[in-house]
């Protein structure tokens, strides 16, 4: 019987293709009878031409404009852009003009439901970055407003959240007391503000959102747990009524403080305390057990201040071991601009805490609206929300506020209560507004056991241990991430625990890169199919070829290690066939779909690769590289050197016209 001769044709610049003008492969076939279907040889071809500047536009506009922002003002008049303009720059011109009363009634339902819960939160989190009271009041004042005009989510909830003002605390807290220069510190703490709105609203504006992509989901996991765990421990000192504390914020040095202490305990605050944590649990178990009772959860914290507030104030003659707030002043949010610290010596420390403290509020604020959003299908603009995240800050820092984001626990309850646009958060602002203006005094005698108490419950919530289970199932490394950022916040210190649980998700990214995927394809019977020997049992080995899948790009990161691997490869295949009297290995099959990209050294190791198979008279042949591969195969002349039958389309057509030369020249 005759065969199948098929032959690869290479041409060049000089041949009569007016559809690709440059060098490109052509595989033509010649049918002769055979035994079998016969089966064509497909021609690869060569992307496009284009120039070097229409290449790197291309690859700038995926990197930074993915959602190509832009697309909706094409074909439209200058009114219109001009309005489209408006309504990208303020999502408030998009849902404002079809505004009516019916949205109002949730949102002013919403609003004010998360108002009873901001308050208190409101000064429990100031107390716990070591700020004044007064100052969580006016964060939960100012940044709503600006929000509600340039955020994109509608249901947000913004504020002071729990790890911003533990990091903020915890890295000012390092160099500088808030109790024995309490100006110094709040400057400190107003100036870290601004740096961190600076730096969200760079992201935004730059398109450089990938960056807190960094932090990963174990990383946040066991940095959170980690958080909640210190956060819980330092608010012994208000539950025990402890006058002189830690200003640490390890595990060790934190319970050391609580037993060395034992004798400034009081018993009056303990029992106040448990009451009301017990009080505060049992409704937080409740609403999630039951979704429909969220408001019980959300009313807590303020029924709990009113309560605890009216205990302490009639038994102020008898209850002189419980510490209260004391006054606070009324008005609004008194201007900060010239208490920003930009000069030496403590400008690098605002800047650090800023960085820090703007990357983690702006990972929980933009996965807080994403999950919501996701829950009533509509899309938040990743870009869009760091910009009125880091613009709220900014503003904020001038006008006496400090780090806030969108809150988790806020937004729950916002979207529980049935919010439906961000005139929720200005319901919400007018109420803190009227609260600022007219009822500070009533929490004079709130005693400050109800703000850990507080504390202490909505930051258990972030221990969760059901996702760290998870990624133990799933991603041991993700584990160690997760483990080593839990305990790095717990022994050494929220911003360094942080920091090894960055550099171990690094170190993951780098092993990917570095040591990438490489796996032997096999034939499944019957087909053209070839798969993983591993993954599919039917799968068989073809005599005389090896073939291999390489699942990465070929970069100067990976390029020795896979020249390395490939050629284990041919040993053990060589091995592996004088062991079980096999054919010899002829030739290398390298499939090239995963391949995404390569640069010169992945070139250079291909061609070392072809240069160590002739020696061994193997031949190297590639399937089906991408485009991009393709086109530098072409300009690093690497197809020529390749010879006219080394590139394929894909692994079946190759096994199948390689053979069929084998057996002409037999």
């Amino acid at each position: 019987m005759g065969v199948n001769s098929n032959r690869v044709e290479n041409f060049s610049d000089h041949d009569n293709d007016t559809d690709h003008p440059q060098a490109q492969t052509i595989i033509r076939v010649e049918s002769l009878p055979l035994p079998q279907p016969q089966r064509g040889v497909h021609r690869v071809s060569m992307p496009p031409k284009r120039t070097t500047l229409q290449k790197l536009k291309q690859r700038l506009a995926e990197i930074f404009f993915p959602d190509d922002p832009l697309h909706r003002f094409k074909n439209q008049s200058w009114v219109r852009k001009f309005i489209l303009g408006l309504q990208f720059l303020f999502p408030i011109f998009q849902w404002a003009p079809e505004y009516g009363l019916r949205p109002f009634r949730s949102d002013l339902v919403s609003g004010l439901t998360i108002a009873s819960l901001a308050i208190p939160q409101g000064i429990s989190y100031a107390k716990l970055a070591n700020l004044p009271p007064i100052v969580g009041l006016y964060s939960s004042f100012v940044p709503p407003l600006i929000y509600s005009v340039l955020g994109s989510s509608r249901h947000l909830g913004v504020g002071p959240v729990s790890i911003a003002s533990l990091v903020m605390g915890s890295m000012l807290t390092e160099s500088v007391s808030s109790t024995q220069d309490p100006i110094l510190y709040l400057k400190l703490a107003f100036t870290a503000t601004f740096f961190a709105g600076l730096f969200q609203a760079s992201l935004g504006l730059l398109r450089l959102g990938f960056v807190i992509d960094f932090l990963s989901k174990a990383t946040l996991v066991g940095f959170m747990a980690g958080a909640a765990i210190i956060v819980s421990l330092q608010q012994l000192k208000g539950l025990l009524g402890i006058v002189h504390f830690t200003s640490k914020m390890q595990f060790v040095p934190v319970m050391s403080s609580v037993f060395k202490q034992r004798d400034e305990w009081s018993w009056q605050t303990v029992v106040l305390g448990i009451s009301f944590l017990i009080f505060l649990l049992g409704t937080r178990h409740i609403s999630m057990r039951r979704p429909k009772l969220f408001w019980v959860s959300a009313a807590a914290p303020l029924t709990s201040v009113i309560i605890s507030t009216l205990i302490v104030y009639l038994l102020r003659s008898k209850a002189h071991g419980i510490s209260t707030i004391g006054h606070l002043p009324k008005g609004l949010n008194p201007p900060s601009s010239n208490m920003l610290y930009l000069s030496e010596p403590y400008l690098a420390l605002a800047v650090k805490t800023g960085l820090v403290t703007g990357i983690l509020s702006l990972t929980e604020g933009i996965a807080v609206g994403r999950t919501f959003a996701a829950l009533k299908n509509y899309q938040v603009d990743g870009n869009k929300e760091m910009m009125a995240i880091g613009m709220m800050n900014m503003a904020g820092s001038c006008s006496s506020c400090y780090v806030t984001t969108g809150s988790f626990s806020r937004s729950a309850v916002n979207y529980n209560a049935g919010a439906q646009t961000a005139v929720s958060n200005i319901v919400m602002a007018t109420a803190v507004l009227v609260t600022l203006l007219f009822l500070m005094p009533l929490f004079y005698y709130t005693p400050n056991v109800i703000l850990a108490a507080i504390i202490i419950t909505a930051v258990i919530g972030l221990i969760d241990y059901q996702a760290a289970f998870r990624l133990w199932k799933v991603d041991k490394l993700d584990f160690v991430a997760c483990l080593s950022s839990f305990f790095g916040v717990l022994f050494i210190s929220v911003p360094l625990g942080l920091a090894i649980a960055v550099g171990i998700s690094v170190f993951k990214i780098l092993l990917h890169v570095t040591r990438p995927n490489t796996v032997v394809l096999g034939n499944i019977p019957g087909t053209q199919i070839y798969q993983s020997l591993t993954r599919y049992r039917e799968a068989l080995k073809v005599p005389s070829f090896l073939i291999l899948a390489v699942e990465a790009p070929i970069y100067f990161a990976n390029s020795t290690y896979l020249q390395e691997r490939i050629l284990r490869w041919v040993r053990e295949e060589e091995e592996w066939i004088k062991e079980n009297n096999g054919s010899a290995l002829k030739c290398l099959i390298l499939d090239m779909t995963a391949v995404t990209a390569i640069d010169t050294s992945g070139i250079d190791a291909i061609r070392e690769i072809k240069k160590m198979l002739e020696k061994r008279s193997i031949k190297l042949v590639l399937t089906n590289p991408v485009a991009t591969v393709m086109e530098k195969l072409h300009q690093s002349k690497t197809l020529e050197y390749l010879g006219l039958d080394g590139l394929y389309v894909t692994v079946g057509e190759a096994v199948s016209d390689i053979s069929s030369q084998w057996k002409c020249h037999a």
